[in-house]
């Protein structure tokens, strides 16, 4: 089991960390959107050309899978954390390309604990998928339950 030892008391307001990279293939477009998302601007590259993306771009479905994947892996599965009760926004602002890099760049919005489960404290995140030059392809703004470390010491 993975050690947990980011608690709620670590996420202190500004930027947190930058998570990545990873490389999205062309083929990992098409599988993601053959499964999840069929659309042509997703599945065929002359379609897409005709599209408001003008090219192949993956879902923005593919973006946010994506996205949550790297926030596992680099923030959540070494905490404390018991979950989001919602996302308040999600935004996809510009088109993933294939053979893009791609990076989550991690904001603390703000943190405090629960009034009426006093182990939790709630901490609201904004992560900015960014590609390997700076583009934000999406933003989302979510709250995050944790842990605190007192609770863990009982």
């Amino acid at each position: 089991m993975m050690s947990q030892s980011l608690a709620f008391e670590d996420f202190q307001p500004g930027h947190f960390r930058t998570i990545g990279p990873r490389t999205v293939t062309r083929d990992d477009i098409i599988a993601f959107a053959r499964e999840y998302d069929p659309q042509p601007m997703h599945l065929d590259e002359e379609a897409a050309k005709k599209s408001l993306l003008g090219g192949l771009a993956a879902s923005g479905w593919h973006m946010a899978a994506i996205q949550m994947r790297m926030v596992a892996d680099g923030l959540l599965n070494g905490s404390t954390g018991l979950g989001a009760p919602g996302i308040d926004e999600l935004r996809w602002q510009s088109p993933l390309r294939p053979g893009s890099t791609v990076f989550v760049e991690i904001h603390v919005l703000e943190s405090r604990a629960s009034k009426s489960k006093p182990d939790l404290g709630i901490v609201k995140f904004r992560f900015e998928l960014r590609e390997e030059g700076g583009t934000v392809l999406m933003t989302q703004t979510l709250s995050i339950l944790f842990r605190r470390r007192a609770a863990l010491a009982e």
